[in-house]
């Protein structure tokens, strides 16, 4: 039980780490699970989920005085109901397909191969679109136009297949669509929210017999390490994207992807 919680804080070290990075937090958690994870093949994968809620938390209380502004102002402010109905449109298409194609995404994407392939192609599309000359249109996450939104929370449905990255997807189509780096980190960010907030509760609800005794304490362990370092990790990574962009991300998925194959074919 000790080496148990031991794992579950590394792993969630790695949640926290990774989540709103371009580089796929359940990746990365599918991968370490693959070379030193939980006995119970299907409490692991569920672990994997349910972490995420300690990353969820510590984006709300660095985001929760502007997020409350915005809530506050949509009783008077047509500005900010639209974003309020953006965020929800963005949200939307993953709900739907999330919950209609849950056990394949489970039983089939949840695939070491997939993901150490999805982190190397991954990789390059983001080196790719770092190097785009881009012309930014948008400079406030909460200005895009509706159907950008939408746009976005379609291929935010890309990362449902394990490796690909949430942020990832969402970030690039963003810049795609016309965002500054900045404001499409900042979208991925409150997009977050809803989508990682509805991925917990129906892992949750899907697989509520897993959750033993032993099973919440190990949970509980993943969420704290995860909370702690994602809240540092939110605070610096705007300005980061801002100044140096996506390069340093890319490469290190293709790093992580090709040494996860090179291990793999040597039946590591």
């Amino acid at each position: 039980m000790t080496f148990d919680l031991l794992k579950a804080m590394v792993l969630g070290l790695v949640e926290g780490l990774t989540e709103f990075l371009p580089v796929s937090s359940t990746g990365h958690l599918l991968m370490l699970e693959r070379f030193f994870g939980f006995d119970d093949d299907e409490f692991g994968k569920t672990f994997v989920v349910l972490i995420q809620l300690g990353a969820i938390l510590a984006l709300l209380s660095l985001y929760f005085g502007r997020l409350w502004r915005i809530f506050i102002a949509a009783f008077s402010d047509a500005e900010a109901r639209r974003f309020i109905i953006g965020v929800l449109i963005a949200f939307l298409p993953a709900a739907v397909i999330g919950a209609g194609a849950y056990s394949v995404i489970k039983g089939v994407l949840f695939n070491v191969w997939i993901v150490f392939f999805m982190l190397i192609a991954g990789g390059g599309v983001l080196l790719l679109v770092d190097r785009l000359d881009l012309k930014p249109r948008y400079h406030d996450a909460t200005t895009f136009p509706l159907s950008t939104y939408l746009a976005i929370g379609i291929f935010q449905c890309c990362a449902m297949v394990p490796g690909v990255s949430r942020s990832g997807a969402t970030i690039v189509s963003a810049m795609l669509l016309g965002a500054d780096k900045r404001a499409a980190a900042e979208f991925s960010f409150f997009l977050a929210i809803p989508t990682m907030a509805g991925a917990f509760a129906y892992d949750l609800f899907k697989n509520w017999a897993l959750m033993s005794a032993d099973n919440t304490l190990i949970v509980a362990a993943g969420f704290a390490s995860s909370f702690l370092v994602a809240f540092i990790v939110v605070k610096t990574f705007l300005d980061y994207v801002s100044r140096h962009g996506f390069a340093l991300f890319a490469w290190w998925r293709v790093i992580v992807g090709s040494l996860g194959l090179i291990a793999l074919a040597l039946g590591k």
